[in-house]
Formats: C-alpha cells, structure tokens, sequence
C-alpha cells in the first residue's frame, strides 16, 4: 500500500512537502507520481517520477514543485513551493508497474489502482 503525509494549510507562497511511502515493497520498477483532484472536477496529474529516473511536472506547477524519489526506492516525495490558491486540493500518490515516460506519463498516473488515501492541501 501507498501511504501518504505532509499536507496541510499554508499561505500563499508557502511551502509544503508530501510524503508517500510504499509498504511491503518497493518503487523500483514502478511508475509512480501524484495526482490532484478537487470535488467536481476531473484528477490532475502533477508530477510524476518514471520507472528509468527521469521525472515530469505538468504545466501548472512547473518551477514550483519537485518530484524525488529516495534511493531506496520506498518514499516519494513532492516538493512544492510559491503555493497557490489553486493548488489547493486532495493530493494523492499513485504508482503502477507498468514503464513510463514524458508527459503520457501524467495521464497514467491518475488511472492506477494503486494509491495513497490521499492528503489535503489547502493554499489560502
């Protein structure tokens, strides 16, 4: 399971780091990122680290959030900063064992099954 932390409420312009932790096994081969979603409107990947190392942040929150990955393969992280109103949401991680690149790459990771409970942001 995918087990997720560090969301709370921040300012505008503030910081927040999430944390999503794999249980029982590891991101190594996986495909994994987060995705946003807020009630009434469609999931929205964020960033996304892929199953070779490269990684992908979407338009919206590029030179503004970080995506990481330790080296033991078993935490992802989401490093955001200059927070926005519109950045606030329910943050979920999610990872699949399937390859993955490029920005398809935000597309896939709203539909894995597998996935955190989900950490809510709020940016006012």
């Amino acid at each position: 399971q995918l087990v997720e932390s560090g969301g709370g409420s921040v300012q505008t312009g503030g910081s927040l780091k999430l944390s999503c932790e794999a249980s029982g096994f590891t991101l190594l081969s996986f495909c994994a990122g987060w995705f946003r979603q807020v009630p009434g409107k469609e999931r929205e990947g964020v960033a996304t680290f892929h199953t070779h190392g490269g990684t992908w942040l979407a338009d919206s929150v590029m030179g503004r959030f970080t995506i990481s990955r330790d080296n033991a393969a078993r935490t992802l992280s989401l490093h955001m900063d200059n927070l926005k109103p519109e950045d606030t949401a329910m943050y979920y991680c999610a990872a699949g064992p399937v390859y993955c690149s490029g920005r398809d790459a935000l597309q896939r990771v709203v539909r894995f099954e597998l996935r955190g409970q989900g950490t809510q942001v709020t940016v006012s």
